[in-house]
């Protein structure tokens, strides 16, 4: 028998990882949308568990350099394999880094003027293929010539695609580089590659099994990174158990779900977390009145700011809705299309819209506000402070999502009290419990089928339950007791990295 007080046992520690995040955007620096907020915050609370967890993205000229001051860590990085692919010098980077003042947050940039700091954006040039194989390239290229090396890489969504591709092959044999195991993190399957994946011809088809051709080959844009991260990566994840399930099937698989299937051992699902310091009623700085679980009652009065700032009457008694989203199809604002108007002419209810996206939403909304300048108010472009304003000020939050991978805004939306309206499915089937009155269960409104009557249904439930005030104070309470903080998560995602080493070293 093992004395379990011996020396040894007494003194043996738990070996901490060693994890870099690769990703195309990540806040504080640069934030376009969800993945950006992980990319902050998952790292953030592994290093809270005491991991080293640091994150690579790309130097946008965009990212604040007083903020955020930069040193050289390494200089005339070379991804390219030989000067003939690269005549003009394009592909020489630089990698700098930053540390915080308290040195705990380590982030590392690709410093190109070509493919980054050029650029007004980070999405959406006829050559991201070529800027987002660098990065995959500039990845291991830089951990060859770097003292630190770590333990598992996470490459997230298909801008990374071609790390776990490279590290299984190219650099397979490498003495330094072929230990560290591989994550492939599946932030939504919809996006894959520089095309529609939908349409793509027998000719264009990529298996996924050719070499990675090189930075200036036509070929490289035909790649699709997505399939090509799940085929190669140690370990495939996704952003909601739920939504790890939905993407084995035809109709959520996007046309992956075959190989998903195959690699199902491989596969598993982590719902995302939020940042509790960030979206905490008692502390934000970006709402008037700051209130909590035990004084609730002050919410109304971030109600009434609400209401004024989208010139809405000013009434507690009528159920004030809010929408923070991008205005998407996936996002399922094709069944307001439907159901808005017969909800606005049968019922007293108010509505508020903070968000940007496709041009027929943006008219539609901008229509409802027209015809109903009484009930409606929108702000058709993104607003961090306004979207705080809403979680504060709105009683229901409308998220009915054709699909949904993880999905934010319902969790952020309960730490407020503001009681979520969702469709079954991803991570919002993951983090919203139906309102069961009977069982005085329930954290929010759920309805399955993607359909405006169901939509409708859910909706007249809400502004039902919404004239009972003890009832929807319980709702309330109940979801903002919710636990969503990144510990929670965090704490599984050293579980699956360590799964990674594993599988890695079986090969």
């Amino acid at each position: 028998m093992v004395n379990i007080l011996s020396p040894i046992n007494i003194f043996k520690r738990e070996p901490k990882l060693r994890l870099l995040f690769v990703a195309s955007e990540a806040a504080p620096f640069i934030k376009v949308g969800g993945l950006g907020e992980v990319m902050r915050s998952l790292p953030k609370a592994l290093r809270a568990l005491g991991h080293d967890a640091r994150v690579f993205l790309p130097k946008y000229a965009t990212i604040d350099l007083e903020k955020y001051p930069l040193r050289l860590e390494l200089e005339d990085l070379r991804p390219a394999p030989s000067e003939e692919e690269d005549p003009h010098g394009l592909f020489i980077s630089n990698v700098l880094r930053y540390d915080n003042d308290s040195g705990e947050t380590i982030a590392y940039f690709l410093e190109n003027m070509e493919y980054y700091e050029k650029r007004a954006n980070v999405y959406g040039y006829t050559d991201d293929a070529i800027r987002w194989a660098l990065l995959s390239r500039a990845t291991p290229e830089f951990l060859r010539h770097s003292s630190w090396r770590p333990d598992v890489i996470i490459a997230a969504d298909w801008q990374s695609g071609l790390i776990p591709n490279y590290f299984h092959t190219i650099y397979k044999e490498d003495r330094k580089l072929s230990a560290i195991a591989t994550v492939f993190s599946i932030h939504n399957l919809f996006f894959q590659a520089m095309f529609d994946h939908h349409f793509v011809s027998e000719m264009d088809y990529d298996s996924g099994r050719e070499e990675i051709p090189g930075f200036n080959d036509p070929r490289l844009s035909k790649l699709n990174f997505m399939r090509r991260g799940i085929m190669y990566a140690d370990v495939i994840n996704t952003v909601s158990p739920t939504y790890s399930q939905e993407i084995t099937t035809a109709e959520y698989g996007e046309g992956l779900h075959e190989l998903l299937s195959e690699r199902r051992s491989r596969l598993s699902g982590i719902l995302n977390g939020i940042d509790t310091d960030i979206y905490n009623p008692e502390t934000d700085s970006d709402i008037q009145f700051h209130y909590s679980i035990k004084t609730l009652d002050l919410k109304t009065k971030n109600k009434s700011v609400l209401q004024q700032k989208f010139n809405l009457s000013v009434r507690s008694d009528v159920p004030l809705f809010g929408i923070v989203s991008r205005l998407t199809d996936q996002k399922g604002f094709g069944l307001l299309m439907d159901a808005a108007e017969p909800l606005l002419e049968n019922f007293n209810m108010q509505l508020v819209v903070v968000g940007s996206g496709e041009g027929h939403f943006m008219t539609f909304f901008q229509e409802l506000a027209k015809k109903y300048p009484q009930k409606v108010g929108i702000h058709l472009s993104y607003d961090e402070v306004l979207s705080h304003t809403v979680y504060a000020g709105a009683d229901a939050i409308i998220i009915p999502s054709r699909f949904e991978p993880s999905g934010l805004t319902q969790m952020e939306a309960m730490r407020y009290g503001t009681v979520p309206i969702v469709r079954k499915t991803g991570g919002l089937a993951d983090s919203v419990v139906d309102y069961d009155p009977a069982n005085k269960i329930g954290t929010g409104f759920v309805f399955e089928k993607f359909d405006h009557r169901a939509f409708y249904g859910a909706m007249v439930r809400v502004i039902e339950t919404y004239r009972y005030p003890e009832f929807w104070r319980d709702i309330q309470k109940r979801a903002m007791k919710a636990d969503f903080s990144w510990t929670k998560s965090a704490r599984e995602y050293v579980e699956l990295f360590k799964k990674a080493i594993e599988y890695h070293v079986l090969g």
